[in-house]
């Protein structure tokens, strides 16, 4: 089943892969052959943390690759608004018991960020949002109980 992500998302992806294969694979290639020149590689620290460093890498393109490949990139502002709350929408909510405002971008699990204010479609606030609209009640299941929140605005940012 193909992953939903943004555009933003798989831009910021690909710009990481071109990263990783442009510089960092390189440089980590040169880490390797200037650490073999220094002779015994059974006790050469420096080959083996470049060694390692380049399992890292290489696992790390192998992981951006197959989620790009597997995505399906979804551009909100190509999708009409309908007023409800869709993978991509960014919705404002209220807090019904102390009435602080939170606002929320529905991304992609690869994209969630909560200092950005980008929760993972997967999220269970985001998964009780879906489909619903503007004043609409949420409810969701947190570790210290039940929140309710209020739908205040939904928007294709």
């Amino acid at each position: 089943m193909p992953t939903p992500m943004t555009v933003e998302g798989a831009e910021q992806l690909r710009e990481e892969l071109a990263h990783l294969k442009t510089v960092v694979r390189p440089d980590i290639v040169k880490a390797i052959a200037e650490a073999r020149e220094h002779g015994d590689l059974r006790e050469n620290a420096e080959y083996h943390a470049a060694k390692d460093q380049q399992g890292l890498t290489e696992a790390r393109i192998r992981l951006i690759e197959a989620r790009l490949s597997d995505a399906q990139i979804i551009d909100i502002a190509k999708i009409r608004p309908t007023g409800k709350v869709v993978f991509g929408a960014t919705v404002t909510l209220i807090d019904l018991d102390n009435e602080e405002e939170a606002r929320y971008k529905i991304v992609g699990e690869d994209e969630a960020s909560i200092k950005e204010g980008k929760i993972s479609v997967m999220s269970p606030l985001a998964r009780a949002m879906i489909g619903k609209s503007e004043g609409d009640a949420v409810s969701v299941e947190t570790p210290q109980g039940s929140r309710d929140y209020e739908i205040d605005g939904i928007t294709h940012e």
